[in-house]
């Protein structure tokens, strides 16, 4: 007679798997090619155990090995810049840059694209949740966040599905935690519709002398899992989901979606900085993709000796998962650090004091294995580095797409263009009013600006600046910017521009850019004028960052964001870091003083290919983007911050989407002024309004600063030309239109809530 319980399949130890051989196993349902695990087999000299199996099938996935990009990834090292900034480059949890004053900050942006639109709200909570514990692992208090989100049509109906869901998840978990949101971006587009992107950015502090690395040493030296116990929820989630192409059958898979407690985490937070001040470590990693597999493997590869864990000790939420699943879960809220024996009695005291469950699962070993054992029985013995860091390299087929020329010969120059000043100022209108160019107060008042109380700027500002020093104002700004359109136009440039405008973005509020963190959003990689997109975006992006001086320093790479044959728009999405010495003189947007003149700086060409124009008014996609200049996006910033320093500029914003018009009415509604303007001599209004020309800014100076300003400009050879003064309570084109800012604002401030009502 039956019990009523399921007996657990037998044990599959490495001893089983030694003497069969051929016992089937279940590697292509877990992702793995043919070629791969017959590579797995070599490695082992025999069959993987089912434990096995699951973390390099986990490890080994696109999310985790970075198999079909790395072979492109390696220009950010060979072309880097030479930096003293650089503390922590590539290959740790986040880059490390030295800001000035003994201290050091920590940043990195990374995807949970495929999770967010299954399941929104906990996709993006969890991403949030997963680049906080990044940056924590680094060493540092977790200071801001930031948030780049793009979705499917505005108006199409599963919008409104995920854009509440991510927003609530992003901002739920945030505001829990305590952490500013500073900054993002909110695009729509219809190549977004079945693979939104939701990339998150965390930025962290600390000092020199505390920055913490992953890496497993000193044998005899205690591994503690820390932070949540580990549930169900999770099993495969980024390191599956993110590795293989949606089907056109829309959500599914919600169990591999991972569930964040935002409660739990500032718990863990606090713990593991209590821990951190007390010297109690001597390595530690987060739990994220991959979960244990990960955090073992990896702190095992980066250490000098081996690693034996007694996984039946893990704390569960769950009593009947199985090995398998426990190596697989990407639960949330969890921690894994090396500790000395004779400090393990004062780290398990403090995780108690916060409530945090921590338990010592293994240890460090001299050997150079990691070793796994369940209720006294091996079920995993493998070399760390074949799980961790050498995994498969995939050099992928790649080919300039056959479409490219057509794509390119179709000038968006060429479209008809308004004819009257009535059409003009009705163009101007649907821009402004667009859903990419209309305000995004709807998503940012559900965060947090604010907590902490060290925000300088947040959005809708051109950078989020935060105080990372209340006794010398020293402090850092954070942007965030990607072109899919432009880079669907050129690859190799649209990354540029990407870079261009988040290195503008920063200087436009004073402080110099120093690094940069990446996020590449991309479809299959299976797909040959995919890869060539991403292998021109990577070029591309590698060149300015050695142009600009700043390195990268990590980020992520999301591939198969595609449902079927559709592909999004190739998305790299670039975060640069820039520091700043007193918050006091960051240049705001807003255009506040009646009487302040407005000068243009830089040249404005005939570019509209990708333009927001082009996309509002006539639903086009063709041309060239605009052309690149990085040596005078360099002379731009200097000539921001410079001004910036010295007192000359009242308000400055960076022009790029939506063109002058779009810049200006941004800032006359930020300050709550109008502005007349002039169109210059040699350009016509509609060139002067829409074009999207790169390396550009409008800046507000007193009357006083004129003529000292200018002259800087002069001496240092950027074109700048007085277009106008702020005053009354309209933007005024002479000789075109007049939209007073109540109409404006109606515009630009209820797209958005009407959408998504």
């Amino acid at each position: 007679m039956s019990d009523g319980t399921t007996a657990r399949p037998a044990l599959d130890t490495v001893e089983h798997a030694a003497k069969t051989p051929e016992a089937a196993q279940p590697w292509k349902e877990l992702g793995l090619k043919e070629d791969e695990y017959a590579r797995i087999r070599e490695i082992l000299d025999r069959r993987p155990t089912g434990a096995e199996l699951a973390m390099y099938s986990v490890m080994w996935s696109e999310h985790c090995s970075y198999k079909s990009s790395k072979v492109h990834l390696k220009q950010f090292g060979e072309k880097a810049p030479q930096t003293d900034a650089l503390l922590v480059g590539i290959g740790e949890n986040a880059g490390v840059v030295d800001v000035g004053q003994g201290y050091a900050v920590t940043f990195k942006i990374e995807s949970h694209n495929h999770p967010s639109y299954i399941e929104p709200y906990q996709g993006a909570a969890t991403g949030v949740g997963g680049i906080v514990r990044d940056i924590l692992a680094m060493g540092a208090r977790p200071v801001a966040v930031m948030d780049p989100l793009r979705f499917g049509a505005a108006d199409h109906p599963d919008t409104k599905r995920v854009l509440p869901g991510v927003v609530a998840g992003i901002g739920g978990y945030g505001n829990c935690l305590g952490l500013p949101n500073i900054g993002g971006e909110v695009v729509f587009d219809p190549c977004y519709q079945g693979n939104p992107l939701v990339n998150a950015l965390c930025v962290g502090v600390m000092k020199h002398e505390d920055i913490h690395l992953a890496k497993a040493s000193g044998a005899g030296n205690k591994v503690i899992l820390y932070g949540a116990r580990t549930g169900g929820d999770g099993i495969g989630g980024v390191s599956v989901l993110a590795s293989e192409t949606f089907d056109a059958t829309g959500p599914s898979r919600r169990p591999a979606v991972q569930v964040g407690d935002p409660f739990q985490e500032k718990l863990l937070i606090e713990c593991t900085l209590e821990i951190f001040a007390e010297k109690l470590v001597a390595g530690i990693q987060d739990l994220g993709g991959a979960g244990l597999s990960c955090a073992t493997s990896e702190l095992a590869s980066a250490g000098s000796g081996g690693m034996r864990v007694e996984l039946d000790t893990v704390p569960l939420r769950d009593a009947t998962l199985s090995p398998e699943e426990i190596l697989m879960s990407e639960s949330q809220e969890r921690m894994c650090a090396i500790v000395e024996p004779d400090k393990v009695g004062r780290f398990l005291e403090i995780c108690e004091k916060w409530d945090v469950i921590a338990t010592v699962i293994g240890e460090v070993t001299e050997g150079s294995r990691l070793e796994i054992f369940w209720h006294g029985e091996q079920i995993v013995d493998v070399p760390p580095r074949s799980v961790a860091h050498e995994g498969p390299t995939y050099h992928r087929p790649f080919a300039r797409p056959a479409w490219q020329d057509a794509l390119q010969a179709d000038d968006a120059g060429a479209l008809p263009r308004p004819a009257g000043t009535d059409e003009l100022r009705k163009q101007v209108l649907a821009v402004v009013g667009s859903p990419n160019q209309a305000s995004k107060a709807w998503v940012t008042d559900q965060y947090d600006r604010f907590v902490q109380g060290n925000t300088i700027l947040a959005q809708p500002e051109d950078s989020g600046v935060v105080r990372i020093d209340p006794d010398t104002n020293l402090g850092v700004a954070l942007a965030t910017d990607g072109n899919g359109r432009y880079t669907k136009l050129d690859p190799y440039a649209g990354a540029q521009l990407a870079l261009a405008e988040a290195y503008r973005n920063v200087a436009a509020t004073g402080a110099k850019p120093l690094a940069v963190s990446d996020c590449l959003n991309f479809g299959s990689p299976e797909d040959p004028a995919v890869m060539w997109q991403f292998a021109e975006a990577t070029r591309g992006l590698a060149d300015a960052c050695r142009t600009l001086g700043t390195p990268v320093t990590g980020g992520n790479v999301s591939l198969y964001n595609q449902t079927g044959d559709a592909a999004i728009h190739p998305t790299p999405v670039v975060a640069v870091l820039g520091v700043i010495d007193d918050v006091s003189r960051r240049t705001p947007m807003a255009f506040a003083q009646q009487g302040q003149l407005l000068l243009l700086l830089g040249e404005t060409r005939e570019e509209f290919g990708g333009s927001a124009w082009s996309q509002v008014v006539h639903d086009h996609l063709g041309g060239l983007p605009p052309a690149v200049d990085l040596e005078r996006e360099r002379l731009l910033a200097e000539i921001l911050i410079s001004g910036s320093r010295d007192g000359m500029i009242d308000a400055a914003h960076d022009l790029s989407d939506g063109g002058l018009v779009q810049a200006v009415t941004e800032s006359c509604l930020r300050g709550g002024l109008g502005a007349r303007l002039v169109v210059p001599d040699g350009l016509d209004a509609f060139t002067f309004l829409f074009s999207e020309s790169a390396g550009r800014a409008v800046v507000a100076v007193p009357r006083s600063e004129e003529l000292r300003f200018t002259d800087m400009c002069g001496a240092r050879g950027l074109p700048v030309t007085r277009i106008g003064v702020v005053d009354g309570d309209a933007v005024e084109v002479q000789g075109e239109f007049t939209l007073p800012l109540s109409e404006l604002r109606a515009a630009h401030e209820d797209t958005i809530p009407g959408l998504l009502a």
